[in-house]
């Protein structure tokens, strides 16, 4: 089976410029098509342990099935999911139940948690999977579209019509996620598969990034950079720029081709 064609991607992190260091962690390997970012929460530094073990151990537990000759873009009937998505299901699962049970064990982590958002390309698809408020966005040609849903108690506000998404950009609530990894014995994975066209830019990012910035601003700064290290530059410091309240991580993923060449599907020779 010949080697897929490598991803383009770029990964940044700041602390910003009011926290005193930094709780999210992040991985990426373009070869094998993986992406995790996480968010950590709690005090003593707790967060940032919450952060490294959701990244570390779905990583880990991902990427020798993704390097295997296993057939991971089959589609399961049962669930309508794809190989690949079913197993981030379960590495998360089994995140979810280390970081709780290293904050049942060690007083200082008590109630630690982390949001997490994981990207998997494997065949044609892109499996997402998120659970809080770090985000994935996609950029299609000159369409920018969030592709996750917060579960934050301001999104279910939004969805029940009490406040418009104006009115959440200024509320004191933003922190406020409903769903984490690791806070309870078990969590529910929100996840999403979406058809790859060649050249579609991915995003990833923690709230330190969306807080900061309306999605417009986003979307233009990506837009002004052909390099991904300089536009995730440009996103953290317009960030910074706008307060950089919080720790920063940002992931760029670009598919490889170009949009005018979506008619011939970059992984065409790759389907099993």
């Amino acid at each position: 089976m010949p080697e897929r064609p490598p991803l383009d991607c770029a990964v940044l992190s700041h602390k910003g410029m009011v926290r005193t260091h930094n709780e999210d962690a992040v991985f990426v390997d373009a070869a094998a098509g993986i992406a995790v970012l996480a968010d950590g929460m709690g005090g003593y530094n707790a967060g940032e342990v919450a952060s490294g073990i959701a990244v570390d151990t779905v990583s880990n537990g991902m990427l020798p099935e993704l390097k295997s000759d296993r057939e991971l873009s089959k589609v399961d009937i049962a669930s309508g999911l794809t190989h690949a998505a079913l197993l981030l299901q379960q590495k998360i699962a089994v995140a979810n139940k280390g970081i709780y049970e290293a904050a049942q064990a060690r007083p200082e982590c008590a109630g630690m948690g982390t949001t997490l958002v994981s990207l998997v390309f494997c065949g044609n698809r892109v499996s997402i999977g998120h659970i809080g408020d770090s985000r994935c966005y996609r950029l299609r040609g000159d369409k920018f579209e969030q592709l996750t849903r917060d579960h934050s108690l301001l999104q279910e506000q939004i969805d029940a019509g009490l406040i418009t998404p104006e009115q959440a950009s200024f509320s004191a609530n933003k922190n406020l996620v409903t769903r984490a990894v690791g806070v309870e014995d078990t969590v529910l994975l929100e996840i999403h598969q979406h058809e790859v066209h060649p050249g579609d830019l991915y995003l990833m990012c923690s709230d330190g990034l969306s807080d900061m910035l309306d999605d417009e601003s986003i979307s233009q700064l990506l837009q002004g950079y052909d390099s991904l290290d300089e536009a995730g530059q440009a996103l953290i410091a317009a960030a910074n720029d706008a307060g950089g309240k919080d720790n920063i991580a940002v992931v760029l993923v670009r598919a490889p081709g170009s949009p005018a060449a979506a008619s011939r599907s970059w992984w065409a020779p790759f389907r099993r």
